[in-house]
């Protein structure tokens, strides 16, 4: 038989022939088991709540038409609840994007390195700084995006050139499934 005491705050179990066993004992344990069970129950919500909900997992890939948009002209479209950026550059945006010195950047990136066609620059248009959304219709001193809140100006290829923004407005993750289509995830 197994005997379960208690001593010193401890809760002991040893094997013994005798029925010294009280209720007390077996109240302590089942209540550490429902203790435990209970605060297993009540964390399980906090954990399974930082998941992606059902409608961010469906918007996982995105295919975009390009096929309007003339050189110049920026779409916005919404990918995992974000805003992105598609912009259509021109000839003169993509030489001033590929000619700008590495050494003027707060974070150094090659044009190149941002994108898949020279003409299509695709950008999560989310300030690195604080999480604001940059102003499409505004340009800033370089021909980008200005961030209004905190004064960020990024270039033709997203990339930060003045104000508190410490990175490059990020690239999502996409590919040209044909000369006017492209999927974003």
């Amino acid at each position: 038989m197994i005997t379960i005491r208690r001593k010193k705050g401890l809760i002991l179990a040893h094997s013994t022939d005798d029925a010294s066993v009280t209720r007390r004992d077996f109240i302590y344990v089942a209540s550490g088991t429902m203790a435990a069970l209970g605060a297993a129950a009540a964390v399980w919500p906090l954990i399974d709540q930082m998941n992606p909900s059902a409608d961010t997992l469906a918007l996982k890939e995105i295919e975009v038409d390009l096929a309007s948009i003339v050189p110049g002209q920026q779409i916005t479209v919404e990918w995992r609840k974000k805003p992105v950026f598609i912009r259509r550059r021109t000839p003169d945006e993509i030489k001033q994007a590929e000619e700008t010195p590495l050494d003027e950047l707060k974070d150094p990136q090659a044009d190149s390195a941002r994108v898949q066609k020279p003409e299509w620059l695709i950008v999560v248009a989310i300030c690195t700084h604080l999480g604001c959304i940059p102003s499409k219709d505004m340009k800033g001193e370089y021909g980008g995006w200005l961030c209004p809140c905190h004064g960020s100006q990024y270039d033709t290829s997203g990339r930060i050139r003045k104000g508190p923004a410490p990175n490059n407005l990020a690239v999502p993750a996409y590919k040209f499934l044909s000369d006017t289509k492209v999927q974003i995830g």
